[in-house]
């Protein structure tokens, strides 16, 4: 049941690519790609100027079609084409476009008029937002939630925007946007921590866990060395990893994607957790996990989207998400060492 037709642009996993390609220096493909996208924004009032994924010619209508006459990779099924997600609403892929935006400008060039009033935009329709449930960067097909990475995502956001605007002087609706940014810290703090589990939790009003947490000190939003997100990690270690593995949620007791089954560990997940371990002090330990975990890469050193129980790869392949955060924990653990 888990096959799906990847052949487009997530913007989710473009900003990330943003982000490698800044790392490692080249910023006019950074440019590039956000011009690029200035040419999609649109004015959808219900999933707002941003859209979940595009076809890599830019169009928008990606409609699913399940071709039952055809199996996939060992024999899978159905077999997909396009993808019924980009109707879906993901609020995170403002914050993580936002987070493109604020990077590309600290070391490119500085925005333009019309793309500033494009980021006002795009922030004035999230202002009134945020709060709604959505399907979450897990694309979910069982209901939508008040996702905790979703929440995160939107006060990443409005906290780059703040931060761009005072960088480089520009004018803004800078109480507002103080308001929404601090309205959404709290809601975090009060409504997705659980004194039981002493964790945060993927979604209000569950007592579900989410590796997708593991992204909340990698974007500045608490410190890894936090007695709150200490907890929340010896949750996630103690029900999510396994050894080096990390599963991204439990799907099989929370049902939360709304298809049968379970699936293996998520990769990225695996190479979020080692980052949040080097920037919390505990470099040896990260090392080593990495050092493991670069034993699980094909004989091109490429990964899958998931990992099974015996090391087969299982999923996407190869996926940019993967490799993106692979980047991201390598290039971390080279400036500590």
């Amino acid at each position: 049941m888990r096959n799906w037709d990847y052949r487009f642009t997530w913007l989710r996993d473009a900003t990330f690519t943003l982000y490698a390609l800044i790392r490692l220096g080249f910023v006019e493909e950074t440019q590039a790609f956000i011009n690029w996208l200035k040419g999609r924004l649109g004015d959808d009032a219900e999933r707002g100027p941003l859209q979940v994924m595009y076809g890599i010619d830019g169009r928008q209508k990606l409609d699913e079609l399940t071709l039952d006459h055809l199996r996939g990779y060992e024999n899978s099924r159905p077999v997909r084409i396009g993808n019924a997600a980009y109707q879906q609403l993901q609020l995170d892929i403002y914050g993580e476009m936002m987070d493109a935006i604020y990077l590309a400008n600290k070391y490119g060039d500085s925005i333009s008029y019309a793309g500033w009033q494009d980021v006002q935009r795009m922030l004035e329709w999230l202002g009134k937002n945020w709060q709604r449930p959505d399907e979450g960067i897990g694309e979910v097909r069982g209901g939508t939630r008040e996702f905790l990475h979703s929440r995160l995502m939107c006060w990443v956001a409005f906290d780059r925007a703040l931060r761009l605007a005072e960088k480089r002087s520009l004018s803004a609706p800078f109480e507002a946007w103080l308001h929404t940014r601090d309205a959404i810290r709290e809601d975090i703090f009060t409504n997705f921590w659980d004194d039981d589990l002493h964790s945060f939790v993927q979604s209000k009003g569950t007592k579900d866990l989410d590796a997708s947490v593991l992204l909340m000190p990698l974007m500045r939003f608490i410190s890894p060395v936090d007695p709150m997100w200490r907890s929340t990690m010896r949750a996630i270690e103690g029900r999510l990893v396994e050894d080096t593995l990390v599963r991204r949620y439990e799907p099989e007791k929370t049902h939360v994607d709304g298809l049968p089954g379970g699936e293996g560990s998520f990769t990225a997940c695996l190479f979020w957790y080692i980052e949040c371990l080097a920037r919390a002090g505990e470099l040896e330990k990260a090392q080593l996990l990495f050092e493991k975990l670069l034993g699980y890469a094909n004989h091109l050193g490429l990964y899958s989207e998931q990992i099974g129980p015996s090391g087969q790869h299982l999923g996407n392949f190869p996926q940019a998400f993967t490799h993106l955060a692979l980047i991201s924990t390598a290039t971390y653990l080279d400036r500590s060492g």
